[in-house]
Parts: structure tokens; sequence; C-alpha cells
């Protein structure tokens, strides 16, 4: 795939022009990576992002214990990219990549780009109005309330035939069904046997067939409401990830605050306890006349 094409997956190059992503595209350098090569680590000052044009990365946590191992984050493969905040702040990297197998990477830098935004005016602001969408929909999620019943309103959401297959997927799953099959078989044994005419003798091949299109019946409904629980399973996800988001934001913000509200706080008890040391000097040092000390000549 050309170098074009994949800046054109990217969502923060959609938007430009052709000839801006042509020009970029000529702007970023290969980099070669053997299986387990370090991309970059935890801490160090990056100044460009990497798109993945063959191979895969993957992207972690190192543990800060030499007999824990690191926590997995994700895994880059062709066509998608990491490291994109560097080209725009100067702050450490927050996780380690490396190399799962031989990779080749296609570096931008910041230096590069800055200079071609700094000659196109339209990728500039096409890049800033992207930036700005990223901005808007992080303020649209963290002034809604996080907590909900998302369990809640995926149910109320289910179409008749959807809520059947969870039903039936339930039943299957008891022991009530179990017993049903069990004194149904009896039930329909005892009839054919002593009914002076049977409707289906031994070896029963209705009920067999009957219990056939029963079992066919059964697997897809299952797997749909394992699909359906799947969904669910993403959507609770999701909702603990926007209540953690949401909590962190906000103790990051009470942080700020009591952090402000503490240098408050010392510059007022440095004022007073100046105060307090310019009047204890003041009653300390005694009234000087012409006369001395008491004024007598």
């Amino acid at each position: 795939m050309l170098p074009s094409e994949l800046l054109a997956q990217i969502s923060l190059f959609q938007g430009l022009a052709d000839e801006d992503r042509e020009a970029l595209a000529k702007r970023l350098t290969e980099k070669s990576f053997k299986a387990g090569d370090i991309v970059f680590s935890q801490g160090e000052k990056g100044a460009s992002m990497y798109i993945v044009q063959s191979g895969s990365v993957q992207i972690y946590l190192p543990s800060a214990e030499k007999d824990q191992p690191p926590v997995v984050l994700k895994d880059i493969r062709t066509g998608e990219y990491f490291g994109e905040l560097a080209i725009f702040d100067d702050k450490p990297r927050s996780a380690s990549v490396r190399a799962l197998v031989d990779t080749v990477l296609l570096e931008l830098t910041r230096e590069d780009l800055g200079e071609h935004l700094g000659k196109s005016k339209s990728a500039a602001m096409t890049i800033l109005a992207e930036m700005s969408d990223r901005l808007r929909e992080t303020n649209a999620m963290l002034s809604q309330r996080a907590t909900k019943d998302a369990v809640k309103e995926f149910e109320d959401n289910l179409t008749w035939g959807q809520r059947l297959a969870d039903k039936v997927a339930d039943l299957n799953g008891s022991w009530a069904f179990i017993i049903f099959l069990l004194l149904l078989s009896l039930s329909w044994a005892g009839a054919n046997k002593w009914l002076p005419t049977p409707f289906d003798e031994y070896p029963y091949q209705f009920y067999n067939l009957a219990l056939a299109i029963l079992v066919a019946l059964q697997g897809p409904l299952i797997v749909m409401s394992q699909n359906r629980q799947s969904s669910k399973d993403r959507a609770t996800a999701e909702t603990d990830f926007r209540v953690n988001l949401k909590n962190e934001v906000g103790i990051e913000k009470m942080l700020a605050e009591l952090g402000a509200m503490r240098a408050e706080l010392n510059k007022r008890i440095e004022a007073v306890e100046r105060s307090v040391r310019t009047d204890r000097v003041r009653a300390e040092v005694p009234m000087k006349t012409p006369g001395g000390p008491l004024g007598h000549g």
C-alpha cells in the first residue's frame, strides 16, 4: 500500500486534499525493526508518529517489578498508527512499543508536519478542524452523565424475535427444560404403548423428527443470544470506561482546586506570620527620646 493511501486511512489526515497527502507522504521516513526491537520506551521524549507499513507492533506498559509481565494495551497492525500526540505536544511517551515481528514503520516528525502546515494553510485548518471535533466529542462525553444502566438500555431496544431467542436460550439452560423433556419422552412412550391405537409406534420416528427439528432450531437461537450477550458486555465495558474517565477527570480537577486552595492558604498564613513578627518587633523596640531611653535629662 502506498504511503499516501496509508495517510488517507488515518482520521487526522482524511480531510486533507490529495496534494497535501502526497506532500506529507514524501516526508515519511521508512524505518525497519526486527522482532523484539524496541521502537520507543515509556518516558522518552517524543517528536514523531508512526504508521505500520508492514508487520505488527505492541503497545505496553512496563512492569515495575522484574518478575511481573508487562501490561499489554494494544497490538497495532498494518495500516494502523500510533504516537500521534507526540507531533502536537512535547511530553514524554506514555507507553512503550516493541515490534512483534519484522516490521517496517513510516515516521512523520513534528518538524516535517510543521513545515508542511506552514506552507499549506488549508491543510493546517483541516487538521485543526479534526482536532476541534475530537475536543467537542470529548467535552460532550464529559458533560453528560456517565452512569447509566447499559444492559437495560440494550434490552429496551430488542425486537420480539431477539427477546424470544433470549428466552429460549435461558430455558435450554435450566433444569425445567430437562425435566420437561424427560416427562414428555416418558408420556410419549407410554401413550404409544398403552393406547389402543398408537400414533407413533416404536422406534418413535415422528418423535425423533420433532426432537431433531428442535435441536436444529436451538443452535442458531443460542448463538444469537450469545452474540447479544457479547454486545451487552461491550456496552457495559464502554459505560465503565466512561465512568472511570469522568471520575479521573473529576479527581484531577479536584486535586488542582485543592492545590490552588493550599497555595492560597499558605500565602495567607505567611502574610499573617509576617504581620505577627512585625508587631512583635515593634513591641520589643523601646521608644528613644533625646534625654535617654526614659526621657530624663
